[in-house]
């Protein structure tokens, strides 16, 4: 039975690890499962999320605000500037097929980005009231989580490639999460781009603290499709990591 509150996952690994693909895999097999209404989110300020899902570009949330905050007069008379960001954020939100994304993007130059902070955790609060799974795709850094844009998660996944290196930053990652004073439900370890026996790695994943939630395997047709810049929904539905990602979404199922 669902719960009247929606399923916030998480994805954050350091560059190279397929995190970012993951989070689309992630988003297909929600979706050609039904589970629900989807909201993706790019919070990675590389915002390649949108081309692995085929997404429209649109503006991200920041540049909007800070277009906003630069030239103010650009608000109707009698609309509050809450209001009128409001009201372009949800223009740029881009409707596809099954699902529905959101740019956050980073803000630039210096300054104190209190105004904003505050405007998007208001603006994210209310949307995702409207979907039964929110997917978030963080940097390694995890900017907009640590500026406590989002109070809650249900799940963490950390992405790492099948190396010590990979791993050690899993955990500085999970570490950092500890920092940010979010309520996470569970988080797990995600080995990905694995090239067949991992046992070697077995006590780093321990140090960790991790529970390994599973091992994908390296993936030719996932890694062709980078190159050449096709979706994730062109990829086979035989596909070894699919498969293993649809495992994954079939456990977190309300």
């Amino acid at each position: 039975m669902k719960n009247n509150m929606s399923n916030i996952i998480a994805i954050a690994g350091k560059g190279g690890t397929g995190k970012t693909t993951l989070a689309a895999l992630i988003i297909r097999a929600l979706k050609e499962k039904g589970a629900g209404s989807i909201l993706a989110i790019d919070a990675d300020p590389n915002s390649n999320l949108g081309e692995l899902l085929g997404a429209k570009s649109a503006s991200t949330i920041v540049e909007i605000i800070d277009c906003i905050s630069k030239n103010p007069g650009q608000i109707p008379a009698g609309m509050t500037k809450d209001r009128y960001v409001d009201m372009k954020v949800q223009e740029s939100l881009s409707e596809e097929d099954g699902f529905d994304l959101l740019s956050m993007g980073r803000p630039e130059g210096p300054g104190c980005y209190c105004f904003i902070n505050n405007l998007l955790r208001g603006l994210i609060e209310k949307l995702i009231k409207n979907y039964d799974y929110i997917v978030i795709d963080n940097e390694a850094g995890m900017e907009h989580l640590s500026r406590r844009i989002l109070g809650r998660i249900e799940t963490l996944f950390i992405i790492s490639d099948a190396s010590t290196i990979g791993i050690r930053s899993a955990a500085r990652i999970s570490a950092l999460a500890d920092e940010l004073n979010i309520k996470i439900s569970e988080r797990f370890l995600i080995l990905n781009k694995s090239k067949g026996n991992t046992g070697s790695l077995e006590d780093e994943i321990k140090k960790t603290g991790l529970d390994l939630k599973t091992t994908l395997p390296m993936n030719a047709e996932i890694e062709n499709m980078a190159i050449v810049n096709k979706p994730v929904f062109e990829v086979g539905g035989a596909n070894p990591l699919l498969e293993g990602v649809k495992k994954i979404v079939t456990a977190k199922e309300k």
